[in-house]
């Protein structure tokens, strides 16, 4: 497996991830507002990571070609 496999599965795990944060803010948010603040940003510093990732894979696609 190249680099670039291994950054996309990487990406797509933390999709899933915020993906599942992101519902679980949405759902404390009328129960606890603590857990879905702390939910919400545990689901935004994985959107950063996220980002980062996509502008490495963008990288190592470019070298590719």
């Amino acid at each position: 497996m190249n680099r670039i496999d291994s950054l996309r599965i990487h990406q797509v795990e933390l999709n899933k991830q915020y993906k599942s944060l992101v519902e679980q803010a949405y759902n404390f948010r009328q129960t606890d507002s603590a857990l879905s603040d702390i939910s919400e940003y545990r689901a935004i510093k994985l959107l950063n990571k996220l980002n980062r990732l996509k502008y490495l894979y963008r990288e190592q696609q470019q070298r590719a070609v």
